[in-house]
């Protein structure tokens, strides 16, 4: 999914957080991801797997190392040394197959569209929420005031979305809100318009925040108002 944000889409998600956080003693941040993990480990473990399990399909067959053009000489030696050369071809033949395997295996599964496929989805999911996460903590939405910070969290590559929120809020707001706002957003980067699924879900979680944490005294506006691409 390849989205790009003009500097009026910035300044309209800003505009949002900022009306949202008129009301309301929270903070809210929003993150937008291109990529959360490179799953090469899923990759590598298809290709060893492909590796061990496919080339074992070939052992009833009888598999000789002539299958391989090339491999066996045309000429056998005699007696008990043509049994060992024998044997020594094919676990050269086998090893030679099970490499090509891996590689063309590992290849293929490195295709963003097949990479995707293949890693499993509670995989993504928790890698997904682990990056929400780090980014919650790194912009400080976990020291604010009351800990009534919320992080709307878009990860492209995975199609995932993660609303995050401090546990000032947990245990007052009902869960089904976060999962309203994801959706918004959802939506908006489904039909190509982030800054739109940005401002629909700021919106709901800050509705939901003006009803259970309303403004404080001088309503100090503690984590920046805008979208951060990484």
């Amino acid at each position: 999914m390849v989205i790009k944000l003009t500097s009026e889409a910035h300044d309209q998600i800003a505009a949002a957080i900022a009306t949202a956080e008129t009301r309301t003693s929270g903070e809210i941040f929003c993150v937008l991801a291109r990529s959360v993990s490179s799953y090469r480990d899923v990759s590598l473990g298809w290709a060893a797997a492909a590796a061990l399990i496919l080339p074992l399909g070939l052992i009833p067959f009888g598999f000789e190392a002539a299958w391989i053009p090339g491999f066996a000489d045309s000429w056998e030696a005699a007696h008990l040394a043509s049994r060992e050369i024998s044997t020594g071809q094919a676990l050269g033949a086998y090893a030679v197959i099970q490499a090509v395997l891996f590689l063309a295996v590992y290849l293929i599964t490195r295709l963003p569209t097949v990479t995707r496929w293949v890693t499993p989805a509670a995989v993504r999911r928790a890698r997904v929420r682990n990056a929400a996460v780090q980014q919650f903590l790194a912009h400080g939405l976990h020291v604010t005031e009351g800990r009534t910070g919320v992080l709307i969290f878009a990860a492209l590559s995975d199609h995932r979305v993660e609303v995050v929120a401090d546990e000032g809020i947990h245990a007052r707001v009902d869960q089904t809100v976060w999962g309203d706002a994801a959706e918004a957003l959802s939506q908006g980067l489904k039909r190509g318009d982030p800054a739109a699924g940005f401002e629909a879900a700021i919106g709901l979680c800050g509705e939901v925040l003006a009803i259970h944490f309303p403004p404080r005294s001088g309503n100090p506006n503690e984590v920046a108002d805008r979208l951060v691409v990484i």
